[in-house]
């Protein structure tokens, strides 16, 4: 009788049976979110520019992305949090960092780039302090860690900030009314040359800090979890809290995560990207998703789906594509996909969000009654959000920037 260790080994490694050679289309119909027991999902709820779509699915033994969608009058809130090496960060960032933007937003009479950066870095603070008090009795604390990217449309303006390779992707209208993918943030990832750049720059003394091993770059040669074959190749977090402080460092009974030369400066920055502009008439929806998504598909066939698919259920199209395309990679089909449990289900793709958020411009300006709602990713309840702490606040305030 295998050990549940063989049997992760022999899905990862075996070759798949001759019986998934023929491959299935991705059919038009949409089942519904109980077509896979791992997937989650509300297909469609509305928000004060429009509607928005969402959909989750697991692969790890324990989830470790965390999302969730805020709600309110004149405003809305999206967050993707995808943890590496435990659950922990992503789940504590979509406990806080909403919280900290509301309280900030409050204290300053504002929501702008340099409020929602407090907010990251209240949120790293938070969570390293975390670290700090557990890591005495749970040491591996200090090597979890998550990306974190967030958006907020408030007043008409959209702010964005991103740490790691999950991405927001702008579908826009373009010439002879062909819609056309924008990205909007930047992948934070070492496969990216001007990442490496950056890396190597920032840290001229250390010849290994990005390292290429059997064929894929990594920070510091490290290999983060080690049951789902991944590596640690993202240059911003919130956590990893072993690459940041030496405090944190980890002695060799932690190989895969000891860093053998005494950390000078951080190897990683929880100082996330920017970005932020006025809404405009050409811009239709935003997708915002983890790097799961985008490892099956491109920018371009995304808005796409988006655009040429009906609104109610389409985050979840969207993860239906990419969990055909993980299949086929494999030489199997979808609905064979859905029988492998969670844990082995690592080997064939990752934990995935997908949050699309439409824009309806006829909806500016005017007084759209939408329930103030906080939605969590994979978690079937809801409940009040806190925007309603903007109640008064001046919406066209801006700081200079």
């Amino acid at each position: 009788m295998f050990s549940r260790l063989g049997r992760i080994f022999s899905a990862c490694w075996r070759p798949v049976a001759r019986q998934y050679a023929r491959m299935s289309k991705d059919d038009d119909d949409l089942p519904g979110c109980a077509d896979d027991a791992l997937l989650w999902c509300r297909d469609l709820e509305k928000h004060s520019y429009g509607e928005f779509s969402f959909a989750v699915v697991q692969a790890n033994e324990v989830i470790e992305d965390h999302s969730q969608v805020e709600t309110g009058n004149g405003a809305v809130f999206v967050g993707v949090y995808d943890g590496h090496g435990g659950p922990e960060a992503s789940r504590f960032i979509c406990d806080h960092l909403f919280l900290h933007l509301m309280r900030l937003a409050r204290e300053n009479g504002m929501i702008s780039e340099d409020i929602l950066k407090g907010a990251f870095s209240a949120t790293e603070d938070g969570f390293l302090s975390l670290v700090r008090r557990a890591y005495g009795i749970k040491p591996l604390i200090a090597a979890i860690g998550s990306c974190c990217l967030v958006g907020v449309i408030w007043g008409g303006t959209l702010y964005i900030a991103n740490l790691g390779d999950s991405r927001a992707v702008m579908g826009c209208l373009g010439r002879s009314s062909k819609i056309v993918a924008e990205q909007l943030t930047r992948d934070h990832s070492a496969s990216m040359e001007e990442v490496r750049q950056e890396l190597r720059s920032l840290h001229p003394d250390d010849s290994h800090i990005v390292v290429m091993k059997n064929g894929v770059w990594r920070i510091k040669g490290i290999i983060q979890v080690a049951v789902a074959c991944s590596l640690l190749n993202v240059s911003r977090s919130i956590g990893d809290a072993y690459l940041k402080r030496p405090e944190f460092s980890l002695d060799p009974s932690f190989p895969r995560f000891h860093v053998p030369d005494p950390i000078r400066r951080p190897v990683l920055t929880a100082e996330p990207s920017m970005y932020s502009r006025t809404l405009q008439p050409k811009d239709k929806f935003l997708i915002f998703a983890s790097d799961g998504l985008w490892e099956h598909m491109t920018n371009q066939e995304a808005v796409e789906i988006v655009y040429n698919n009906p609104r109610p259920g389409i985050a979840r199209r969207l993860l239906r594509k990419a969990l055909n395309e993980a299949a086929r990679k494999r030489e199997m089909r979808y609905g064979d996909l859905k029988k492998v449990e969670k844990g082995i289900r690592r080997f064939f793709h990752d934990d995935i969000t997908v949050v699309v958020i439409f824009i309806d411009h006829g909806f500016a300006g005017k007084r759209i009654s939408v329930p103030e709602l906080s939605v969590r990713g994979f978690i079937d309840t809801d409940g009040p959000s806190n925007f309603s702490i903007l109640q008064g606040i001046d919406p066209n305030a801006r700081s200079t920037i």
